[in-house]
C-alpha cells in the first residue's frame, strides 16, 4: 500500500506526499491505534461540509471555465507551459513517482469535475470511481465523461462510462464516508487523492479507511496542502489562518504529521514526499 511522508513545507505550499507514495509491508493489514486530532464539535464539522458542498454546488461551473476540467495546480516546467499542459504534468509527476500500473483499478477521492479521472481512464487505461461531496459536480464530471467517450459507451456495471481502454464512474459520496460504501476490503490497486485531503476534518480516518480499501501492495498517491514545520503561533495567525479561513480548510497539518497518520495506519513510504511549491507558484 502507498502514502506519502513529509517534505519540508513552506508558508501555503502544495506539496507531493503520496505520489511520493508509500508501501505496506505489514500482512496482517493491522491498523494502527493512533487517534484522531482533536476536532472542533461535531455540529462546526458538519457546518464546515454544508459550506465546502455549497460552495462547490455555486462555484463548479465558473472553476472550470477558470480552471478548465482540471481543479488543481499545474506543475510548471518550462516557460512555455500553458495551464493544460502545466494540470496535466502534475497527473504524470504523480504517476511517475508513485509508478501505478496501466489498467489499476483506482479511487479518485475529491474528484472535482473528473480531469484526473478521465486522464487516467484514457491515458492509463485504470478503471476509475470517481467521488466528491458535491452533487453538481458529479453531474458536470458524469455529461464531460460521456462527451469524451466514443458515443458515451457504458460499461457491463451499466454505470462506468468506458474512455478507450479504461472507464470512469462518479458517485457523490462525503470521503469520511468511504469505508461505509466501500464496505468490501481490498478493492483498489491505488486511493489517489490530489489537492483534496486538506477539506477533510478527520485525517486519521482518511488514512484508515484508505488502507481498507487497497488490496496488497495498493498505492495511496497524494498531492496536498499544507503548512510549514515549526511556525510560531503568531506565523500560523498572520499567514495560515486566513488561508484555512478563506479555502474552507481545517487546521492544515505539517508533512511530518501525514507521515504518522500514514504509518499508524498501517502504510509505509515508497516514494520519499517532495516539496513543489515553486513549480506550482505559476498557477496563480
Amino acid at each position: 500500500m502507498t502514502s506519502t511522508t513529509a517534505p519540508n513545507g513552506g508558508l501555503d505550499r502544495i506539496t507531493v506526499d503520496g505520489a511520493n507514495s508509500t508501501t505496506s509491508t505489514n500482512p496482517d493489514r493491522s491498523l494502527g491505534t493512533q487517534p484522531p486530532l482533536p476536532l472542533a464539535d461535531a455540529s462546526a464539522l458538519t457546518t464546515l461540509k454544508e459550506r465546502i458542498r455549497h460552495h462547490y454546488e455555486l462555484a463548479s461551473d465558473y472553476y472550470y471555465s477558470l480552471w478548465g476540467e482540471h481543479i488543481h495546480h499545474g506543475y510548471f516546467l518550462e516557460a512555455n507551459d500553458t495551464k493544460e499542459r502545466a494540470q496535466i504534468r502534475l497527473i504524470e509527476l504523480l504517476l511517475e513517482r508513485s509508478q501505478l500500473e496501466k489498467g489499476s483499478t483506482v479511487l479518485d477521492v475529491g474528484c472535482g469535475i473528473g480531469g484526473t479521472s478521465r486522464y487516467l481512464a484514457s491515458h492509463h487505461e485504470c478503471n476509475v470511481r470517481g467521488i466528491t461531496i458535491s452533487g453538481k459536480q458529479v453531474e458536470m464530471a458524469t455529461r464531460l465523461t460521456k462527451d469524451q467517450s466514443q458515443d458515451g459507451e457504458v460499461c457491463v456495471d451499466g454505470e462506468s462510462i468506458k474512455l478507450g481502454h479504461g472507464s470512469a464512474r462518479f458517485i457523490e459520496l462525503d470521503a469520511e464516508t468511504m469505508g461505509d460504501f466501500f464496505a468490501e476490503s481490498g478493492i483498489f490497486d491505488c486511493v489517489w487523492i490530489s489537492e483534496a485531503m486538506s477539506h477533510l476534518p478527520n485525517k486519521t480516518l482518511f488514512f484508515r479507511n484508505a488502507f481498507q480499501m487497497l488490496c496488497e501492495g495498493g498505492k495511496l498517491v497524494v498531492a496536498d496542502w499544507f503548512r510549514a514545520e515549526r511556525l510560531s503561533e503568531k506565523q500560523i495567525g498572520e499567514d495560515i489562518k486566513p488561508i484555512e479561513d478563506g479555502m474552507l480548510l481545517p487546521p492544515l497539518c505539517t508533512p511530518s504529521e501525514y507521515a504518522v497518520f500514514a504509518q499508524e495506519a498501517g502504510l509505509a513510504v515508497f516514494s520519499e514526499t517532495f516539496d513543489i511549491s515553486n513549480e506550482v507558484s505559476k498557477t496563480w
